[in-house]
Parts: C-alpha cells; structure tokens; sequence
C-alpha cells in the first residue's frame, strides 16, 4: 500500500511527541564524540508545507505543532526541537514543518551517518532532493523493515534507529516485533524509537505486549492521549515505545509530557503516560 502521504499529517500532534523525544536522544548519544548511525525505516518526503492542499486539507498541524508555535515560555528542553524548525522558518509564520530525516540531518555532527528509507515514489524523489549535496546521508527506496536486516550493526556500532510506518498496512503492527527481535539480535546496543498511533487499543495493546514479551531489556514508553480511546474513525492518542533510552531520558519527559498535554489536549479529555515497560 504506497498510497500514504505523510504530508496529510505532518506536524500533527504524533509528530509533535515522536520528534521531541527523537531530538532528546540525539543529543543524548552526542554527548560522546564516538560517531554514530541514524536509521529511518520509513522517511517521509523530509519536508513539509503547511499551507500546501494536504496539510491544510485535514488542519492536523493546527492542533499541533502550531499551539506550540504560538507558545512564549516552552520548557527549555524543547529548545533543540523549536530551534532545528525556526531554521527553516526564520519568521513568526509557520510555513514548513520538518521530518524525521530533515531533524536528523540539523543534528547531526559530521562524523555521523543517516541511512533513509522510503517507497513512495514521489515522497522518495523529494527525499533524495533534500539530501543530495549531504555526505553523510545514504537514500534507498527499499522497504524500511528489510534495512534493519541489512543496516545492522552500523560500524560505529552505536545508533538511532526509528520505526514510524504509517499502520495503514494493518499486518505492520505484526511486523514491528518480528523485525524489532532480528535487529536487537544484531544490534543490542542501539536506541531503538518505535512510534506508535492509538487508532484502535486492542490492536495497538496487543503489538506493545508482543514487544514486552520478547525479551529485549531496558523499554520505556510514552504516550500521549489528546481525546479518551473510542472506536470512532481517527487517532485519539499515539506513543513512542523507546528501547535503550537515554539515562536521562524518563527525568525528561517527566517535565515535557504535562506542559505538552497542558498545550495539546485543549478539550481537556486525554491523559498521558509514562512508564518502565521492561527493567535491566
């Protein structure tokens, strides 16, 4: 199914919370001068106009990143993630809201490396535009679980991992597990961030119980509810499940998660979470 396009959400509250905790891990592991592998399995065309046809056809960046655009006292440990999107929109406007990869690619030292993957043909071309003059940056259009096989472990032998699909393809929430226990097998060593949409909690519960029970050490979980669960059409919440996080990683969101559900669920009818899902 090659028919989702990212540019339909970018910027929505899911990319709100996947990106702050993508940022804080990044600078977690530059906190070493060791180089390291930032790995995409699921790209995205990079960047994303907001005032484009798709993105002002659904208006899920209003509830998103733009209450937070608007706000004047963010919590300092956001300011990695304002400060990567004001480079691409210097003015008070919000005109562009960046992908996983094109954060990524702000973040990054020079010694470090990105392998991005995405199959959507035109999503893919826009990618490779965005790279073309980067070094450090290898592009495929190939499927993103099949790069865990074949990325993995990075020479460096430290890395970022992100596994974002769109779970449009329903037997992704099955293959998130399976793939996720070969690359640990590879790569035990690596920060792996699973996002996640609560669309439906039965399937989305059974996906992270796989995940907990499959023997991986170390997982934490953060979620964030803008509207109670129901089983109406639409995402109500989404999380990131985050394997080998970062020693200061659960302080932070301890702090960012009230302030982001004080700003995002404006209704006043969700909730957030925070949670150990597996020890050492």
């Amino acid at each position: 199914m090659l028919s989702y396009r990212h540019s339909y959400h970018a910027g929505n509250h899911a990319d709100v919370l996947k990106h702050i905790v993508l940022t804080l891990c990044i600078n977690a592991l530059k906190e070493k001068e060791k180089p390291f592998l930032y790995l995409d399995t699921h790209s995205g065309a990079g960047r994303y106009l907001l005032q484009s046809e798709h993105a002002e056809k659904t208006g899920e960046f209003l509830s998103g990143i733009n209450l937070i655009w608007q706000q004047s006292d963010t919590p300092e440990l956001l300011n990695t993630y304002l400060s990567v999107l004001k480079r691409y929109n210097p003015f008070d406007n919000l005109k562009y809201y960046l992908g996983s990869p094109l954060i990524a690619k702000q973040l990054l030292r020079e010694q470090d490396k990105l392998n991005l993957t995405e199959l959507h043909s035109t999503d893919y071309s826009l990618l490779r535009q965005e790279f073309s003059k980067d070094k450090r940056a290898k592009v495929f259009k190939e499927d993103g679980f099949a790069q865990l096989k074949s990325k993995l472990p990075p020479e460096s032998r430290r890395g970022i991992i992100l596994i974002d699909p769109s779970y449009e393809i329903k037997d992704d929430y099955q293959k998130i597990p399976k793939a996720l226990i070969e690359a640990y097998k590879r790569f035990a060593t690596g920060v792996y961030l699973i996002w996640y949409p609560v669309v439906s909690r039965t399937q989305t519960q059974k996906m992270i119980e796989q995940i907990i029970n499959s023997g991986i050490k170390r997982i934490s979980q953060f979620e964030l509810a803008v509207k109670p669960d129901n089983n109406q059409k639409g995402m109500t919440a989404s999380g990131m499940i985050v394997i080998n996080p970062p020693w200061k990683l659960n302080e932070q969101m301890q702090t960012i998660m009230p302030w982001l559900k004080n700003i995002l669920d404006t209704e006043k009818t969700g909730n957030y979470l925070i949670k150990e899902l597996v020890s050492e």
